[in-house]
């Protein structure tokens, strides 16, 4: 949806992708098999889709504006106030075409009145245009949700943009993965960005390359908030908060979700838990605190690369038991789901 020549949104490319993509969704409805009578008739019944999105923060960066910022903050409303009001129109047009969702319909003319003044009276739908207010009371609408936002994780990264609505975590880091615990991932885009500027300094990009953990966790949660005005479902956005944020500032972050008008949230404080999925550093994965700073430096390797010593009877590989193939000290044991060393903390393999 980026003009990338002229640092702008394609806002008429988004809208058509939108009609599409609600007629689209609500065609999967019919489509797909119901193995239970109950699902069925719920899913039938209320004909939810979510449209969503993925690569917010590639489109910002196209459009050479930093997220979280105040400029930032008017082009993502627009952008979301575009695609739930063309959502919104394309459902109504549906309904006209194929009937409202069917528990918008009652036993009578008068119960199916009644019904569709309350939908168009909700607090969601007071944001929407008259028209297409009115247009619901007067003709209904083809599915009760529309929008939502769902992370994109696997399918963000397959294709090489940000996932969701989330900012790039960095620009390089690190992936646990099932081969190994480092693997290191380089955005796509940085390296376009700098294939058009060569002139351009690798360490000192243009401010709107901003990373999750360059963002304060109050701008992170105002992005949620401007998105949730626009999202009749819940969204996925994760609240960054660098390590040593106390409870009582988390408590704050909560706060400022729940009076923005979020549905939920989620606060994540780095280094919080004993492993985690992303981390600026390799040898950030463990939660040990690093008081001898002459410790040596952990080695970055796959698993697979290595074989055993020919000289020994100890069992070296991946496995629960195994001596560790990394630092050949310590023991594999199972810890938080991953198969750990217990001297280096390598997570050699990983079930999650």
């Amino acid at each position: 949806m980026a003009d990338k020549e002229n640092k702008t949104v394609n806002f008429e490319k988004l809208k058509e992708t939108v009609r599409v993509g609600v007629r689209m969704q609500d065609n999967v409805i019919d489509a797909t098999p119901y193995f239970l009578e109950e699902n069925k008739k719920q899913a039938l019944g209320e004909r939810r889709v979510g449209l969503g999105v993925m690569g917010l923060h590639d489109l910002l960066i196209y459009c050479e504006t930093e997220y979280g910022s105040e400029e930032g903050n008017q082009l993502v409303d627009q952008v979301f106030e575009t695609i739930a009001v063309t959502a919104y129109e394309t459902s109504v047009e549906l309904g006209k075409e194929k009937g409202s969702f069917p528990f918008l319909q009652g036993e009578s003319e008068e119960d199916t009145n009644r019904l569709r003044k309350a939908f168009a009276e909700t607090g969601y739908m007071k944001k929407m245009p008259e028209a297409i207010r009115e247009s619901i009371v007067k003709d209904g609408i083809r599915n009760s949700h529309l929008l939502t936002v769902a992370p994109t994780g696997s399918t963000g990264t397959m294709v090489g943009v940000s996932t969701g609505l989330e900012p790039y975590f960095s620009f390089t880091y690190y992936r646990s993965g099932r081969l190994g615990k480092f693997i290191e991932v380089k955005a796509d885009i940085v390296q376009e960005y700098l294939n058009k500027h060569p002139e351009a300094d690798p360490n000192a990009l243009p401010k709107w390359f901003i990373s999750a953990m360059e963002l304060s966790p109050e701008a992170h949660a105002d992005v949620q908030c401007i998105i949730q005005r626009w999202i009749d479902s819940s969204i996925s956005k994760t609240v960054n908060a660098p390590r040593g944020y106390t409870v009582q500032q988390v408590e704050k972050v909560y706060e400022r979700l729940y009076k923005g008008g979020a549905k939920g949230g989620t606060v994540y404080v780095d280094g919080s838990r004993d492993s985690q999925v992303l981390t600026l550093k390799a040898e950030d994965n463990t939660f040990e605190e690093e008081d001898n700073q002459a410790q040596e430096e952990k080695k970055v390797v796959l698993v697979d690369t290595i074989s055993p010593l020919r000289d020994t009877d100890v069992t070296i590989g991946s496995e629960v038991g195994n001596t560790c193939p990394v630092c050949r000290k310590g023991k594999v044991k199972e810890i938080g789901g991953c198969n750990t060393c217990t001297n280096c903390g390598s997570q050699l393999k990983c079930g999650l």
